[in-house]
């Protein structure tokens, strides 16, 4: 069976999309789901960057550690071979016009998903406990029905 890939995307891949894209792989891993890959893309990725330290702080707070993640630039190919893109806001899905498997991440669970960069650790809290209820939706109206 091929695997299909789910693309998280945020503006820099610092913050949020690599903590989206840790927590699905969590999710998915706890579920014991297969043929599913997760990856995330900056739309302007700081490719010599790092994960910021508060997002690496709020995932250890949840067991998951993602110490060697590097920034990764968004490419057309890794578009198109996702069957799922999810943006952090609907500014951000704008950029992919028309496309009919981009969703931001409101309209998957009701919430947005401001930019914590550069705040405190409460907020990167925040945004990982937004991008976990988005992650458990994606399993359970994307993921799981697609397999049926």
């Amino acid at each position: 069976m091929k695997r299909k890939k789910i693309l998280f995307v945020c503006t820099g891949n610092t913050c949020r999309s690599p903590m989206a894209e840790a927590l699905l792989r969590a999710e998915i891993k706890k579920r014991k789901i297969k043929w599913w890959d997760v990856t995330s893309r900056g739309i302007c990725a700081e490719v010599d960057g790092t994960l910021s330290r508060n997002s690496q702080f709020a995932l250890e707070e949840q067991g998951i550690i993602l110490s060697d993640f590097k920034p990764r630039q968004l490419t057309r190919s890794l578009i198109e071979n996702s069957v799922l893109i999810v943006t952090m806001t609907e500014s951000q899905k704008q950029l992919f016009g028309d496309s009919g498997n981009v969703r931001c991440v409101k309209e998957i669970c009701g919430y947005d998903v401001p930019d914590p960069y550069g705040c405190g650790l409460e907020v990167y809290r925040m945004t990982r406990d937004i991008l976990k209820i988005a992650c458990e939706t994606i399993v359970n109206e994307y993921i799981l029905k697609y397999e049926e």
